[in-house]
């Protein structure tokens, strides 16, 4: 079951994200105010990590990859879908974000990147996209999509 402990650690980040436009200043931001190093990257780091050891996190398996929808869009999350993936050298498959994405990058080997981006925040703007790429090893991505809004194009 998902923790309610993350969810409120969700639920305090996302309300500084509220209204905020998904762009560079933004990632620049997370990085600065909630990056490697801080409280609140280290407790979203436990979380994830706890919930994939209890076995609620990233209880689902497609195409070698761990994954798992944790919060779907909530008033308390300021409308972000909340999930988590856990990847290790693979591309996954090619989506848009039409809304945006707000990733969190959380190596669990060091030499792990996501889209060639190290430990920390990655923001993809409105309209943009991507195929989500982990290598140098296995991580973690946490991400916030705002309303749940993906699109899966045909590979």
């Amino acid at each position: 079951m998902p923790s309610t402990v993350l969810r409120q650690q969700i639920a305090e980040l996302s309300l500084q994200l509220a209204g905020r436009p998904l762009d560079a200043q933004l990632e620049v931001w997370l990085n600065a105010k909630h990056g490697v190093g801080t409280r609140t990257y280290g407790d979203l780091r436990r979380g994830c990590e706890t919930g994939v050891a209890e076995g609620w996190l990233c209880n689902r398996e497609g195409g070698g990859i761990r994954y798992g929808r944790i919060f779907k869009p909530a008033p308390d999350l300021q409308g972000f879908s909340v999930d988590v993936v856990d990847m290790k050298d693979i591309a996954g498959p090619h989506h848009l974000h039409p809304q945006g994405e707000i990733d969190l990058i959380l190596p669990v080997d060091d030499t792990a990147q996501f889209d060639g981006r190290p430990a920390g925040w990655l923001v993809c703007p409105p309209g943009s996209a991507h195929r989500p790429t982990v290598t140098h090893g296995r991580a973690l991505v946490l991400y916030l999509l705002p309303e749940g809004s993906i699109t899966f194009t045909p590979s």
